[in-house]
């Protein structure tokens, strides 16, 4: 399974084509997926472009990609930084009023559990992102409801390439135990993106692209959008 993360925590500064508003999120969506993305992760922002959990944000962002793409699981973030109080996340997250398919939840963030129990509460699906050189693989294989979350996302924050595939074997190994009852979505970010990226497919993992990850092309050329990253992936 190839995911599209169409804009991350990134800005317009950072990169001109990063989707921000509902209808550029549900443009990039549609373009993504014609190109082969099958899934969608984005990150719901507020009229300054910061990410936010806020309930009309996640709503007019859901709706607009469900009404370009309605064949497509969504999922959103529901990231540290968005919020930085966990008893805040997990009480935007129960009032939602437009629900997600899932969600990611960053382990090594405090109160990954509390927010991952009310998206279970809720019907939504869990993605659990375990970043390399945490203990988050730990924290998240000790979870008693570790088992019932959608997929687990190892998380490779090295980017230098060659450091990062050595990162991205340590934390398979970490996570083996988790294989057993989860699906394994492998992705770098930046430098070791595309590495990362076809070391999935080596691995026959599920993978993941778009501009929240890396900017360039494989060739180090800038992407024009996430529909350009989504084709270079299914090329490779």
């Amino acid at each position: 399974m190839l995911q599209v993360c169409l804009n991350g925590a990134r800005t317009r500064a950072e990169c001109a084509h990063v989707p921000v508003s509902p209808r550029e999120l549900a443009e990039a969506a549609r373009g993504a997926v014609a190109a082969g993305a099958r899934d969608i992760h984005l990150h719901p922002k507020n009229r300054d472009g910061e990410d936010t959990l806020d309930p009309g944000t996640v709503a007019a962002a859901v709706e607009a990609v469900r009404a370009a793409v309605p064949a497509v699981p969504v999922g959103v973030t529901t990231g540290a930084w968005t919020s930085p109080d966990p008893e805040a996340r997990a009480a935007q997250v129960r009032s939602w009023t437009v629900l997600p398919d899932h969600a990611s939840v960053n382990w090594h963030e405090d109160g990954a559990t509390e927010v991952a129990a009310v998206l279970l509460d809720r019907g939504i699906g869990v993605e659990a992102g375990i970043y390399s050189g945490t203990d988050a693989a730990r924290r998240f294989l000790d979870w008693p409801l570790s088992h019932r979350v959608l997929r687990v996302l190892a998380e490779v924050t090295e980017t230098d390439p060659q450091a990062a595939l050595g990162a991205a074997d340590e934390l398979l190994d970490e996570l083996g135990p988790a294989a057993a009852t989860s699906r394994i979505l492998l992705h770098g970010e930046d430098g070791s993106a595309w590495p990362v990226l076809r070391l999935a497919v080596s691995r026959n993992l599920d993978t993941r692209i778009g501009l929240e990850d890396v900017l360039q092309l494989p060739d180090g050329t800038p992407a024009v959008g996430n529909a350009r990253l989504v084709q270079a992936a299914r090329t490779l």
